[in-house]
């Protein structure tokens, strides 16, 4: 952390009170795992990532988990004689006495993360008795459930008990799951339940299709959509805390010809922000791609498909530029983080509150810095790319398969050549690759003339022409998939005299991506090559996200 930002932070406490560790991770300057660990070492405490480690189910089963939830204290590990329990606060005098008592043994207390407890703890327990009743009927046999003449389920409505149970247990295993979404989807047989884990969906249960209606109807309640209207698609938003955690779900009904489907997206709103060198671009792109941000004005857009992680990125440079010397606003749709410090605003096309009128406003409010979430029409990219002109630094996401296009894609918008030649200073490309897990993945290595057949570039290959890498596994911490968490592929395309005057020449994208990489632009693939090389990847899985 610089001098400035700690400065900074100690001024908010002073204006505000408050623990220093709770104002630096409000303002995105820590990470939860690094504030937890920094308080057991001031307490002299062992701290544990229960993401990273074993969890002794018979062992934590040990402590019922009513118990266990309101103390947040799960017993992990056993050493010895001695039971490591993992405490939100270890220093609870009262939740040791009752962790000891129980189970009769001479305890260790370690810190850990209180939504890492709760969400260890769901994973361990059998499930109370309720959940699980809710789960019996919900799954029963059509015949055992009443409906109407449209197949409409009656004594199981959408406000109904077991309803109710049963949406909620999806989206609580869903956010176990690190699921970013949940997809209903009714079929002739059945109602399928799918999460979309690391970027790939994966189904998780299928449940009668006679309980389609009151199940996509409470998610309706939930998200205060018009659960009559079953014709055209609706959309609504639903905030919620289960475990502690605050979250989002962006929820979009369509219909289908088995009925209506539903999809939800999750935003978890206490996610941590990543520093934007914490991102894992290669150093010669990173330091160019902050170059870019970093100038006072001028436009610089991150590009890739829905689902890249562009949001991410743009919010890790925002980040770094939010400082009491900055104007910073926002226009999103919808609203994914929460800066201190920064105005930010959501789209409402209902009250005709859309990007290009919003940003048209922001532009009297005397900004210096102004995100767009999405450029998606030639006004919104007009006045972006104008305001990048007069003295404003514009971030902003437009879709696109790679850099070198998204120069060509302003100008299809109706952006004329030169407005984009004098503002664009730089385009970001992004794609997700799921990582490998670390637990299990295992040295993989290609011959030299497999290395060949893959494209491999030479600058990669060992002294005797192979290729040397590791590949899946599949273990209980990844689920068997052989993965876990994903991280960033980017290429960055520096916008400088030479390309300037291939966009206003109207030259393809093929011929400013060939002179990008003469001047050292790694291109998704070659960047994504080194990923595999490092180990965090499978060419497989390279190819697979960047098509």
């Amino acid at each position: 952390m610089t001098d400035d930002a700690l400065t900074r932070a100690l001024e908010i406490q002073r204006e505000r009170g408050g623990r220093l560790g709770e104002v630096l991770l409000e303002l995105g300057m820590i990470r939860p795992n690094q504030l937890l660990r920094a308080v057991a070492e001031q307490y002299g405490l062992g701290f544990l990532d229960l993401e990273s480690v074993d969890i002794d189910r018979t062992l934590a089963q040990r402590i019922p988990e009513p118990l266990a939830r309101r103390h947040r204290a799960l017993p992990v590990s056993s050493e010895g004689d001695t039971i490591v329990v993992a405490m939100a606060n270890p220093n609870d005098v009262i939740a040791l006495d009752d962790v000891r008592a129980i189970l009769r043994q001479p305890v260790r207390a370690v810190l850990a993360d209180p939504n890492q407890i709760l969400n260890a703890i769901a994973r361990s327990s059998q499930g109370d008795e309720h959940v699980q009743a809710a789960i019996r009927l919900a799954m029963a046999d059509a015949s055992e459930v009443e409906v109407d003449s449209d197949q409409r389920v009656v004594t199981a409505g959408a406000d109904d008990a077991p309803i109710v149970r049963f949406v909620d247990l999806v989206i609580g295993k869903a956010l176990q799951d690190r699921a970013s979404d949940i997809h209903i989807d009714p079929t002739a047989t059945s109602l399928r339940v799918r999460y979309r884990i690391d970027g790939v969906l994966h189904e998780v249960m299928d449940a009668p299709r006679i309980l389609q209606a009151g199940i996509v109807s409470r998610i309706k309640v939930m998200a205060n959509v018009d659960i009559a209207e079953k014709r055209v698609p609706q959309d609504g938003r639903i905030s919620m805390v289960i475990g502690g955690r605050s979250i989002d779900l962006r929820v979009a009904t369509v219909p289908t010809v088995y009925g209506e489907a539903a999809v939800m997206r999750i935003l978890r709103r206490d996610d941590g922000l990543q520093p934007i060198d914490e991102l894992g671009m290669h150093p010669s792109q990173f330091e160019r791609f902050r170059a870019s941000f970093r100038r006072s004005w001028g436009i610089v857009l991150v590009t890739g498909p829905t689902g890249s992680g562009k949001t991410t990125t743009l919010y890790s440079a925002l980040r770094e530029l939010n400082d009491p010397s900055r104007n910073i606003m926002t226009i999103e749709d919808p609203v994914e983080y929460r800066l201190e410090g920064v105005k930010q605003v959501q789209v409402n096309n209902r009250a005709g509150l859309t990007f290009s009128r919003a940003l048209r406003s922001m532009l009297r409010a005397d900004p210096d810095v102004v995100l767009v979430g999405e450029i998606r029409d030639k006004e919104t990219a007009t006045i972006a790319v104008e305001a990048s002109l007069t003295g404003h630094l514009v971030l902003a996401s437009v879709h696109t398969n790679d850099a070198a296009s998204t120069p060509i894609r302003l100008i299809e918008m109706g952006v004329e050549p030169y407005l984009v030649t004098a503002g664009l200073r730089g385009v970001l490309a992004q794609r997700l690759a799921r990582r490998l897990c670390d637990s299990c993945k295992a040295p993989h290595r290609l011959s030299a003339a497999e290395a060949i057949g893959a494209g491999i570039p030479t600058a990669l290959l060992d002294d005797d022409g192979a290729f040397t890498s590791f590949t899946t596994v599949g273990c209980e911490k990844c689920g068997g998939t052989g993965y876990r968490g994903r991280f960033a592929v980017n290429e960055y395309l520096d916008v400088d005299e030479m390309v300037g005057q291939y966009i206003l020449e109207r030259r393809s994208s093929a011929d400013i991506e060939s002179y990008a990489v003469g001047e050292g632009m790694f291109t998704l693939r070659t960047a994504g090559l080194h990923k595999v090389k490092d180990g965090l990847t499978t060419i497989e899985e390279l190819l697979r996200c960047i098509g």
